[in-house]
């Protein structure tokens, strides 16, 4: 199984069909834990994520239980990004269906959902900043986990034969 985004009660549409989009782009599936702070509809995410809604892989959860029921059924890891966790992202070691979630916009994740993830990781940044948005923060995470469990869309190419050819 491949890595997956979750995200926690989001509060924001834009930054849903902002990560919804990305996710479509890397194939990678969304997990939305409700309640959501607004309508959770194509409608209200259609702006951030374009056409590209349609080919995302959603699946919904009516809260955290059913989140959290569906994880451990697939003997899968979840990876809790969080501005308070002590792993840096440059040092944690994902594996390749690791769940990685994010709180929501305003609240974060509450403590059951921290004491509940296998890992909690941060984003380094520089001293003095609180966050990234959440659809930021999800795309750095989503590209690391990506890296290291070698699950890009399209293989690498090998160093010392990268060029700017089309791009």
């Amino acid at each position: 199984m491949p890595l997956r985004i979750a995200l926690y009660q989001p509060d924001i549409a834009g930054n849903v069909g902002t990560i919804l989009r990305m996710a479509a782009c890397f194939g990678v599936g969304c997990d939305i834990i409700h309640p959501c702070g607004f309508a959770f509809s194509q409608r209200s995410l259609k702006r951030a994520g374009m056409d590209y809604l349609d080919q995302a892989n959603i699946t919904e959860h009516d809260d955290w239980a059913a989140f959290e029921h569906s994880a451990e059924a697939h003997n899968r890891r979840i990876i809790l990004l969080s501005s308070k966790a002590s792993v840096p992202l440059p040092q944690a070691n994902f594996m390749s269906d690791d769940i990685i979630l994010m709180g929501s916009e305003s609240k974060g994740a509450p403590p059951a959902v921290h004491d509940r993830a296998d890992m909690r990781v941060h984003i380094p940044m520089q001293p003095g900043f609180r966050s990234l948005n959440v659809a930021v923060a999800a795309g750095i995470a989503l590209s690391e986990g990506l890296r290291q469990t070698q699950q890009f869309p399209c293989p690498p190419i090998p160093l010392g034969r990268q060029s700017d050819e089309g791009i």
